[in-house]
């Protein structure tokens, strides 16, 4: 809510004066001036979502349906035996999907940071 609030008034209503309505101001100004810290917050809520490991670890420890760091912890730490092959390659599988989001991303976010709105 904060980030729509830096986003000046006085866009939406130039916007509005050269003819746009209240959807097209909301669809063509506002949105794209705002997609950083919608960008943020979603990136933000997946990293969170992806770490949970505590949820994960109590509906599905058992079974093939293990998410990737529940079964790393379960199925590849044994006592005090660490099995540092299978445990490394899990680690990276793991990492390889957030990266891989972060870089597709990143574009997106720069060019909401750079675009312009107001005619000139």
């Amino acid at each position: 809510m904060g980030y729509f609030r830096t986003i000046p008034r006085e866009i939406e209503e130039c916007a509005q004066i050269d003819g746009s309505s209240r959807l097209g101001t909301l669809l063509r100004i506002v949105l794209p001036l705002s997609l950083p810290g919608i960008l943020s917050a979603a990136i933000f809520s997946f990293t969170l979502s992806w770490n949970e490991f505590l949820y994960a670890l109590i509906f599905m420890s058992s079974g093939p349906l293990k998410t990737i760091p529940v079964g790393t912890v379960s199925d590849l730490i044994r006592a005090d035996v660490l099995f540092w092959g299978p445990l490394m390659a899990s680690a990276l599988l793991g990492s390889v999907p957030i990266a891989f989001i972060y870089t597709f991303f990143v574009d997106h976010y720069v060019s909401g940071l750079t675009a312009g709105a107001v005619k000139g």
